[in-house]
């Protein structure tokens, strides 16, 4: 089904905040955005778009984070004040749709090693990784820098 062998993939979990309203406190949005342009570069390409906003915890738990982000908290200690994991996402559907889609390998386009793992884990052969680093503002510093610092994300 899928034009290439392997193909560029984004496993991007959903962000109503930075993805439809172009929330400045995030990169997911621009994240979201350049993945598709290096797709659309390249000619083809795989978009997994996961029903896991705010790490997992959903639209309503991640305002009540943002509050507490409001308050100097981090993005990840505002999850577990909020009785959450740092990330409860799941990539194992992803995984399941990208063998459905006969994707056995592919370029991840992700900054998250966490990820990565994740969908080697569940049987995708990752051939490469491609970043998608967005610079730094000064309403997203802090949380890019938790993002490093925290889940070691490459940038």
């Amino acid at each position: 089904i899928v034009a290439a062998k392997n193909p560029l993939v984004r496993v991007h979990s959903s962000c109503v905040t930075g993805d439809i309203l172009g929330s400045l406190r995030c990169d997911c949005g621009d994240q979201l955005q350049r993945a598709i342009a290096a797709m659309t570069k390249e000619g083809s390409g795989v978009l997994i778009y996961l029903h896991q906003e705010g790490r997992g915890i959903g639209i309503a738990n991640k305002l009540r984070a943002y509050a507490l982000q409001e308050r100097g908290v981090d993005t990840y200690d505002a999850n577990l004040m909020l009785g959450f994991a740092e990330d409860e996402r799941d990539f194992a559907i992803a995984a399941k749709m990208l063998k459905t889609l006969g994707v056995k390998t592919c370029r991840l386009l992700t900054n998250n090693p966490q990820k990565l793992a994740n969908v080697k884990r569940y049987g995708i052969t990752i051939t490469g990784r491609m970043p998608l680093a967005i610079p730094a503002g000064k309403h997203n510093q802090d949380y890019l820098r938790a993002k490093a610092q925290k889940s070691g994300h490459l940038f």
